[in-house]
């Protein structure tokens, strides 16, 4: 089983889950399903929504709130308790400890996708096919649907998506005269023309970000991660990976990027008197510029992800999340219900309204969607753009059954290329070795 998952957004950055979590995922492997074993059908959704009942849905997203008052509204005999577990490595850990417990366990969770590997590796994840997920495929873009759908099995349904976009600072390229970056290369004469012109501005932020990193390697191609079942391979020895080292390097280098955490104050600061000059991330970026940095409004623009050879139409995920129903749920037949509504039906729009990205084709190619102008972009209608690369998301990418755990020791080994002489490469080197050490403790099998 491949499982393909996406970097993590914004508040979601890496963590790390109890080694125990993991040594039970494989002792389940072996076990099976926690499931009943059961057949289901769409019927049975159908019969479970006339009964009612109440759900309880572990999400961090604020607006999943409207989307389950709504639900209530239209079926009066459902009622649907939010709870915020925690995000990134606070909910995971929560899970996995409910699940070892056989209580306590939410009848629907959100899950990034690059951590769906480790539940659904587990079989704690209920396989949603049985419900006619199966037949949503078409409904969804390709990178989220890719990260929720392993062959014949769905275990979850995409609730957002992260399509990468260049956010730049529209006044300060035409303050300095320099043309916005269509290739990598071209990012960086930008990086060196902007801060030899200003000294105090910087083309970017980067401390190390796992998120960010794989990103930009799966753009480029890179393939580090293999995975079947509990056989995986760690290699970032690839073309992929080593086009963005040495590329990135280069900006390390010249200290041409900020040495600034994302998400902090200083970041949005920078990001508001135009320190920062761009952000090369997800299409769920919008809102937190017009809260984070309201005082730059309409100095900021979107344009094409840049890309590594000229000419070239590929993107690449960064972040998004999915809603799945654990197996040891006792309401799966509902819970699946709320699902589709949230990730596949009115939900989605109620969503959207309130700022999150879609995950959906409906969506993404809506006229009204499309021509949605963003005033904090000079009324640019940015939808356009990221529509276009969620389209150029490439397939083929995995990430690890442990990549919870993998990225919480990124910047133990590739961070150290932003504090020391160690390079990329070598920082990518270490990060393998290690992974590659982690995986055989918690039982899996390497390959090259």
């Amino acid at each position: 089983m491949t499982l393909m998952n996406n970097a993590s957004r914004r508040v979601l950055r890496g963590g790390t889950v109890l080694a125990s979590a993991l040594t039970l995922a494989l002792s389940l492997t072996a076990c099976g399903s926690s499931d009943d074993g059961s057949e289901s059908s769409p019927a049975d959704v159908d019969a479970a929504l006339a009964e009612g009942g109440s759900l309880t849905v572990w999400t961090w997203d604020l607006t999943m709130k409207q989307v389950a008052k709504d639900f209530e509204a239209a079926h009066p005999k459902v009622k649907i308790n939010l709870v915020n577990a925690g995000t990134n490595k606070d909910q995971y850990t929560a899970l996995e400890n409910a699940i070892s417990a056989g209580k306590g366990v939410p009848d629907v969770a959100q899950i990034e996708y690059y951590a769906l590997g480790q539940f659904s590796l587990s079989k704690s994840l209920a396989d949603l096919s049985a419900y006619g997920a199966d037949e949503l495929a078409d409904s969804y873009s390709p990178g989220p649907w890719n990260a929720v759908a392993s062959g014949d099995q769905v275990y979850a349904l995409p609730l957002d998506s992260g399509p990468m976009a260049l956010y730049y600072n529209k006044k300060v390229f035409d303050k300095h005269g320099i043309a916005v970056p269509k290739t990598w290369d071209e990012y960086v004469d930008a990086a060196r023309k902007l801060h030899k012109a200003d000294p105090k501005v910087f083309i970017t932020n980067d401390a190390g970000e796992p998120g960010f990193a794989t990103s930009l390697i799966w753009q480029a191609g890179g393939r580090p991660y293999k995975v079947d079942g509990t056989k995986v391979s760690v290699d970032f020895s690839d073309a992929g990976s080593r086009t963005y080292a040495d590329t990135w390097q280069k900006l390390l280098d010249d200290k041409l990027v900020a040495p600034v955490v994302s998400w902090s104050d200083e970041w949005f600061k920078g990001l508001a008197d135009g320190s920062i000059a761009t952000l090369a991330t997800g299409a769920w970026m919008p809102t937190n510029l017009e809260t984070g940095a309201a005082s730059a409004a309409g100095d900021w623009r979107v344009a094409p992800l840049p890309q590594w050879k000229a000419g070239a139409a590929v993107s690449a995920e960064n972040g998004g999340s999915s809603l799945a129903i654990p197996a040891a749920s006792k309401n799966k037949e509902l819970a699946y219900a709320f699902l589709e509504y949230a990730n596949a039906g009115a939900g989605v729009k109620s969503r959207v309204d309130d700022g999150a990205f879609p995950a959906t084709t409906a969506e993404l190619t809506s006229k009204e969607f499309l021509a949605k102008k963003f005033d904090y972009f000079g009324g640019q209608e940015a939808n356009k753009i990221f529509s276009e690369s969620a389209s150029q998301v490439p397939d083929g990418w995995s990430y690890l059954p442990f990549q919870v755990y993998a990225n919480s020791i990124f910047n133990d080994n590739v961070g150290k290329a932003y504090a020391s002489n160690t390079t990329l490469s070598q920082g990518l080197a270490q990060w393998q070795k290690a992974s590659v050490a982690y995986g055989k403790e918690q039982g899996f099998t390497i390959g090259d």
